[in-house]
């Protein structure tokens, strides 16, 4: 394993990576930094968790130069706010005894504080591409001076719904820059992507997509209601261990559900994310939890990507993601930095078969255990349960049709009696015009 000091980095580098700890490259780090260093396009695929972030900033910074422009050199795009913020975090951590400018831009704040940022004048861009395109658009950022385009979790930026306004980006830009591409899996979108917009990318992978953290437990319990799941994520909680917990759902009302229910057999121990709440609320909740002030978060997907959050000691799937692949991220958040992790997932019987896509993605099953005696097995449905058993069951059903008599009333509908005995022709299927007819009949009775 090579360390830091084998990649002889300049020493301003070197020194705020030696006070941040960090001594040892991980294999994402080492594979990338030559290609990177090359001026070569790339596409990394890696997992969750492995350091992707520094594999593309190290080569980056280390051929650093200082120049005289208030553009931005670097742009490096990413799906969320919050890895917007983490990365302009984890640039300024690095680059502090350098001379480069950073800032981030993302939506759900106040524009012109970013405006008037980005006019101050800008080294390294980091942004979401909806923000970046309404400042490019403005004209508030041109990137005649943009040498280098890194863009992280590329799947999640085209599910997210991204695809137009990262092309419309690419397409602001100079031909000649390197691009440098990460993503955790390799979709068909991301390889369009690749022929129409890179020159060759050379590929770096680390581990097949799908691939689990091998240093991750992962349990699941079997229940049949919602209501059930609640009753055993209290009862795990009051147990020992689950000191730094996520609480993955599927949809903003549901975790409103579940932090309600925390909030109230453990008061001010948990926050809740998603996009719903506004940034400022988002930023602070993830500082707490950061700071140990928070035992845990609610949340949706918007925190299963690219965030690093430290010492997460348990991930719980309250609800199972219809994705595979979203399965890998969300539990990607524990067992990071070669610590263990556990992976806790609640499974009622419409999402086993989401059970089933994630275990033949990773070929490993999950280790299905025993509902403690203890948990009250409830047989109360919440409202969104009703509504999807009645969907199920109207799915379901097969057309009825009446018996014998129906039938027969069925046939005799079908004809019209034209007047005359056995005098009859099928129905028209066209409705009739009822007031076509109405003027027709005056006009008989005028005549």
């Amino acid at each position: 394993m090579a360390t830091f000091h084998d990649l002889d980095l300049p020493k301003s580098l070197q020194k705020a990576l030696d006070e941040l700890g960090f001594e040892n490259a991980t294999p994402i780090q080492e594979k990338a930094m030559p290609v990177i260093l090359s001026g070569r396009d790339m596409m990394g695929i890696a997992q969750t968790g492995t350091g992707k972030t520094f594999a593309y900033l190290l080569p980056i910074l280390k051929q650093w130069k200082f120049a005289p422009t208030h553009t931005p050199r670097v742009v490096i795009m990413v799906p969320t706010r919050e890895l917007v913020v983490q990365v302009v975090e984890e640039v300024e951590k690095l680059t502090k005894y350098m001379s480069v400018r950073t800032v981030g831009v993302y939506g759900g704040v106040n524009i012109n504080t970013q405006k008037k940022q980005v006019y101050e004048g800008i080294d390294v861009l980091v942004g979401t591409p909806g923000r970046m395109m309404d400042l490019a658009l403005d004209n508030v950022v041109r990137f005649d001076e943009t040498k280098k385009l890194v863009i992280d979790e590329f799947d999640e930026i085209l599910n997210l719904g991204f695809r137009f306004q990262v092309t419309s980006i690419l397409s602001m830009m100079k031909a000649k820059r390197q691009n440098i591409l990460f993503s955790a899996t390799m979709t068909d979108d991301v390889d369009d992507m690749l022929n129409d917009f890179f020159d060759f990318p050379e590929e770096v992978s680390l581990a097949p997509s799908g691939t689990p953290l091998e240093k991750i437990m992962q349990q699941g319990y079997h229940v049949p209601n919602f209501r059930t799941k609640l009753n055993l994520l209290t009862k795990l909680l009051n147990g020992e261990g689950m000191d730094r917990v996520l609480v993955f759902v599927n949809n903003k009302p549901t975790a409103d559900i579940v932090m309600a229910q925390l909030d109230e057999v453990f008061p001010d121990q948990f926050g809740v994310i998603h996009s719903n709440k506004s940034q400022n609320y988002r930023l602070n909740t993830m500082a707490a939890f950061q700071r140990g002030e928070l035992r845990g978060i609610v949340t949706t997907d918007v925190m299963a990507r690219g965030l690093d959050i430290a010492d997460v000691t348990h991930v719980v799937n309250m609800e199972f993601p219809e994705v595979p692949e979203q399965y890998i991220h969300r539990i990607g958040r524990t067992g990071r930095a070669d610590k263990e992790g556990i992976a806790l997932s609640f499974i009622v019987p419409r999402e086993e078969e989401f059970q089933l896509s994630a275990e033949l993605l990773m070929e490993k099953e999950i280790d299905i255990q025993p509902i403690p005696e203890d948990v009250e097995i409830s047989d109360k449905l919440f409202e969104f349960e009703k509504v999807r058993h009645k969907v199920k069951q109207l799915l379901k059903r097969p057309k009825q049709e009446g018996g014998e008599a129906f039938h027969e009333k069925k046939d005799k509908n079908k004809k019209v009696n034209l007047g005359g005995p056995g005098k009859t022709k099928p129905r028209k299927t066209a409705p009739r015009n009822r007031a076509v007819e109405a003027k027709r009949a005056a006009k008989k009775k005028k005549k």
